[in-house]
């Protein structure tokens, strides 16, 4: 088992930053890849963010790139969301998880352990 709970949302002005934490506890977060998502209000949840279980290879989804990093302290058991530069349609509840692999994926269905999500708000 593992849990997560995430922290760091708020409400902001567009250009701002956030910086999402996701806190780990139970076995095994140091093997597992994590990911981040988001649901916007209205819609389906997406994919964000997603790190390999070393932290060495990371991926993002093309409307984040070069605004949002993500990166992990296996030492902490906690995994981050630095969000720059942040837009209106960044508005969204963003929900960290863990996979059950060890390399990153894009794919929902490898995660197997959801956190509660916290909630972004962008005004514009």
């Amino acid at each position: 088992q593992v849990q997560l709970v995430e922290s760091g949302g708020g409400l902001v002005q567009a250009g701002d930053s956030l910086r999402l934490s996701c806190a780990a506890s139970g076995r095994d977060f140091s093997s597992r890849s994590m990911g981040w998502f988001r649901q916007p209000p209205g819609k389906e949840r997406e994919f964000v963010a997603a790190i390999s279980w070393t932290g060495d290879v990371t991926y993002y989804v093309d409307s984040v790139k070069g605004r949002f990093t993500i990166s992990r302290d296996n030492a902490k058991d906690t995994v981050y969301l630095q969000m720059n530069s942040l837009k209106s349609e960044d508005t969204a509840v963003y929900y960290c998880a863990a996979a059950n692999q060890y390399r990153y994926t894009v794919d929902s269905r490898a995660y197997d352990y959801w956190g509660q999500g916290t909630q972004v708000t962008v005004s514009s």
